[in-house]
């Protein structure tokens, strides 16, 4: 069997449900960290048994898809060699993908990493560098046919930057780079990148773009707000308590036009964006 099949064909199919999914009816992506030091969970699920107990009760409850990463991306994270990365990954990654009866995305942005992961049946690519951190991830992103996301991020905070308008820039070069590699546009899905070099403001901002940049690409946009540094600042919550804030941002995105949103709290986010969309059902 061509070894990227098991990906292609998982990747095919969550394309299609994301296509066929309404405005009405949003994805909702389960966060597993098998990190020592994420901001909100490092070192919860790093065994294996609890990695694979988290990602049964994230299906439990409901979740589309659990993203998996094994290097922080938090503010101040420190860098991970691809070995160390793998060796995180492999022990719980092929009986996520072969247990639990979900999708799997894999949060890297190493080209190596991507491709063993897809090896073993990952659908999706999660990469919070947009094909910037790796030259080589868009040749694996087309030949595994993998689903990708690619996320805006800058490399600074500055207050004055027009927030929306770098992300169409951004967003332009990224497609060329995709068009380049061969990446067939409709597994693409874009990210805003809360909380990626962006001041409080711009992330409220990037929040209300979902809309202009669905529009303007015709892609699937994700969010990912879930217990962020900005909602503790707006709301004063401390990292565990930012349910409430999360939720807020969310929907305030899904009225935007996000399409699938990628949280800790699963069953609170299921529940809340399936009230949301009978009004829109109603």
């Amino acid at each position: 069997m061509e070894v990227f099949a098991k990906a292609r064909a998982a990747a095919d199919d969550l394309v299609a449900r994301i296509g066929a999914k309404p405005q009405v009816k949003p994805l909702v992506m389960g966060i597993l960290n098998v990190t020592p030091d994420s901001f909100s969970d490092g070192g919860r699920f790093v065994a294996v048994e609890a990695a694979l107990t988290h990602a049964r009760a994230m299906a439990a409850a409901g979740a589309d898809m659990v993203d998996i990463g094994a290097e922080s991306t938090r503010p101040g994270f420190v860098p991970v060699e691809e070995a160390e990365e793998w060796a995180r990954l492999e022990k719980v990654l092929a009986p996520l993908i072969e247990d639990v009866a979900l999708p799997v995305s894999i949060d890297t942005t190493k080209a190596a990493i991507a491709r063993r992961a897809a090896a073993l049946g990952a659908a999706m690519i999660n990469d919070v560098s947009g094909l910037r951190a790796d030259p080589a991830m868009a040749e694996v992103a087309a030949e595994s046919g993998a689903a990708l996301v690619v996320m805006h991020h800058c490399a600074e905070i500055d207050p004055d930057r027009d927030i929306v308008a770098d992300m169409f820039a951004f967003f332009d070069e990224t497609m060329e780079l995709a068009r380049a590699a061969g990446i067939a546009r409709e597994k693409i899905v874009l990210d805003p990148g809360v909380g990626f070099g962006k001041s409080l403001r711009q992330n409220l901002l990037a929040i209300d773009a979902c809309g202009p940049l669905g529009e303007k690409y015709g892609l699937p946009v994700l969010i990912g707000a879930s217990r962020k540094s900005f909602i503790g600042a707006l709301s004063g919550a401390p990292t565990q308590d930012r349910l409430a804030g999360t939720l807020a941002a969310h929907l305030r995105a899904f009225s935007r036009g996000a399409a699938i949103f990628r949280v800790h709290d699963v069953a609170e986010h299921v529940a809340a964006l399936n009230v949301w969309s009978e009004f829109d059902r109603a």
